[in-house]
Parts: structure tokens; C-alpha cells; sequence
């Protein structure tokens, strides 16, 4: 089969097209035979080696975690589904690699794809979709209460912005003023053109802010959310709770300790919760967002799709900042 790969750990290097063995399939998992994929942050973090610390990779390695398409071959213990099945997923974290034209996933990762859907539509939520979901979840968010999504045009925030509705909150978010108009029909009660105003300077008293920015913007987080509120992050510093969550031994425990000391001193001091938030994949949750999506309470927001050989112009534009919603993969 062919697949999209890396060599090595590199910020400047491309990604390469090669040929590789078909999938192993165990026994309670479902080959698919991959229609789209989509692109995250995540995907050009692990490239350039951002996040060996937290997951041991081998090479060459296949990029690439979210997937839809079609079940063509089913393990012995598979009770879930069955050959000819469309479905999307996000494979859990030791199983990436969906810029290929198969992938073995375990069935409790993947769940049947909105039937309205195209294959490139169902391919962009997974990830975001359950990063927003499990956030939330961590959170507690609730009916009324306010909460923060910066980038609001971006993957997360098109998403996030959806589901925070979706729940009775309030929600603020931040965006440019050519993206103002799509953040508004997705949901947004308040938007910050963050070229003209400083978020942070006007936001108080949120009950949760949805990092995904990290850096200053992640402590300046702490300063508008009040005492008992939330601050959630997936690109800030993980803690000794991140190293609990993946299950990483005692001796990367202690190491992640000592990297969150300072965010968590910082909470603390502020009377706030703070979590980094390392998605898991959960079938169930999947499905849940299918029915949402199905009943016409979330719909993708998907930008640009591109062909497996263009994977790296994929990258780049997503490295870019400019994609308003998901960029795609489409696999021949």
C-alpha cells in the first residue's frame, strides 16, 4: 500500500510517498480501507519531534490521526462491525498513521460514520471532535456558564464553538474580522477581533478557557477565569496528571512534574483548575457526535482538501494558521 511517512524527527525535511507492507490485523481489529484524512497540529508536532517525550515512535513512521472509510477485513473477536461497514475514527495514540490507504484500528476506537456525510467531512472530526467533547467533560461545562475558545475559525475552534452552544454556554471567542461572520453562524455569542483588541483585556469571569494557543496566552488565561473555574489546555505544559493519563512510568512522572510546576503554582495561586489535555480515543464518544450530527446539531466545517501527494503542501498550510476549519486528505 502507499503511504505518506518520515525518516527521522525534522522541521525542514518533506514527507515522502512510499510503499509499505499491508496491516497486521488482531483479533478485535478492523482493517479500513482509508477514504480521507485529516490534518492537525499534531501531525507536523510529531514530524518535528515535539512530542517524543510523550509517545516512542519507530521509523519510518507513518503520519496521520484522524480516518473515515470503509471496513474490509475483520479480526476474529470483532462484535462491532462487519465487512463493508463506512466508519471514521481516531485510532488510539500508539496506532497513528492514516495518510496511508489501509490502517488496523481496535473497534472500540471507531464508531459508524454520519450517514449525510462525506468521507472528507467525517474524516475532520474525530480529533477535534474529541478534544472539545472530553475537555468539556474534564470541565463540567454547563448551561450559562462562560466560556473562552480562542482561534475560533481554526479546526478546534469551529468545532468547540458548535459543541459549547450546543451545551447553553456562553461563548466568547477570538478570530479575525474576515472570519467574524463564519464564527457567528457557528454560534459564537461575543467575538474578539484580536488585530484591533486584546482578548485579554476584556474577558472576566469565565468559567473556562479552551487553550489552544499555550505560551503567554496560556498564563494570561488564568487572569480572566474565576476561582473554581477552568483553564484547559492542549498546548501548554503537561503535568504529572498528563504522565498519569498516558501511563508513563514513574520516572517521566517526576520529569512532567517539574515541567508543569510552574503552570500549576500559577493556578493555584489563582484559585484555578488547570488540566493539559492529551485526547484519548473513545468509539462511544464518536458516536455520540454522530447522532449530534446526524440530528443537524454540529456540522463540519472543512476548508481545503488536498490528494495524499500533496501532503506536505497539506502540512504547511495547516502550519500556516490560515485554515479556516479542517484541512483533508483525500485517498484515492
Amino acid at each position: 500500500m502507499q503511504a505518506a511517512y518520515i525518516d527521522k524527527y525534522s522541521d525542514t525535511e518533506k514527507m515522502k510517498i512510499g510503499e509499505f507492507p499491508m496491516p497486521t490485523v488482531g483479533d478485535r481489529d478492523i482493517l479500513v480501507r482509508i477514504k480521507a484524512a485529516s490534518v492537525n497540529p499534531i501531525d507536523f508536532k510529531v514530524k518535528e519531534g515535539k512530542l517524543k517525550f510523550l509517545r516512542k515512535y519507530s521509523f519510518p513512521m507513518i503520519l496521520g490521526h484522524d480516518v473515515s472509510g470503509e471496513v474490509v477485513e475483520i479480526g476474529k473477536h470483532v462484535t462491532k462491525f462487519k465487512k463493508g461497514d463506512l466508519i471514521f475514527s481516531r485510532p488510539r495514540g500508539g496506532r497513528i498513521g492514516t495518510f496511508a490507504e489501509y490502517i488496523a484500528i481496535d473497534q472500540d476506537d471507531a464508531a459508524l460514520k454520519p450517514g449525510d456525510l462525506s468521507f472528507e467531512e467525517a474524516a475532520s472530526l474525530p480529533l477535534v471532535g474529541l478534544t472539545t467533547w472530553q475537555t468539556f467533560e474534564t470541565a463540567k461545562l454547563q448551561a450559562g456558564q462562560k466560556v473562552f475558545i480562542p482561534a475560533g475559525s481554526g479546526g478546534i475552534g469551529t468545532f468547540a464553538i458548535q459543541l459549547a452552544k450546543l451545551r447553553g454556554a456562553e461563548v466568547w471567542t477570538s478570530t479575525s474580522e474576515k472570519n467574524e461572520s463564519l464564527v457567528k453562524s457557528l454560534g459564537a455569542d461575543h467575538v474578539i477581533n484580536y488585530k484591533n483588541q486584546d482578548p485579554w483585556k476584556v474577558l472576566s469571569d469565565l468559567d473556562l478557557v479552551f487553550d489552544t494557543l499555550g505560551g503567554q496566552d496560556l498564563y494570561n488565561s488564568f487572569t480572566a477565569v474565576k476561582p473554581n473555574g477552568w483553564v484547559i489546555s492542549i498546548a501548554g505544559d503537561p503535568d504529572h496528571n498528563t504522565a498519569k493519563d498516558m501511563g508513563l512510568g514513574v520516572v517521566k512522572s517526576l520529569i512532567l512534574r517539574m515541567v508543569g510546576f510552574k503552570v500549576n503554582k500559577f493556578a493555584s495561586a489563582k484559585k484555578v483548575h488547570y488540566r493539559f489535555l492529551f485526547m484519548k480515543a473513545n468509539g462511544p464518544q464518536l458516536e455520540q457526535i454522530k447522532e449530534l450530527v446526524e440530528q443537524k446539531k454540529l456540522h463540519p466545517v472543512v476548508d481545503k482538501v488536498f490528494p495524499l501527494s500533496a501532503i506536505q503542501e497539506a502540512l504547511d498550510y495547516s502550519k500556516s494558521g490560515r485554515a479556516r476549519g479542517k484541512i483533508v486528505i483525500s485517498v484515492p
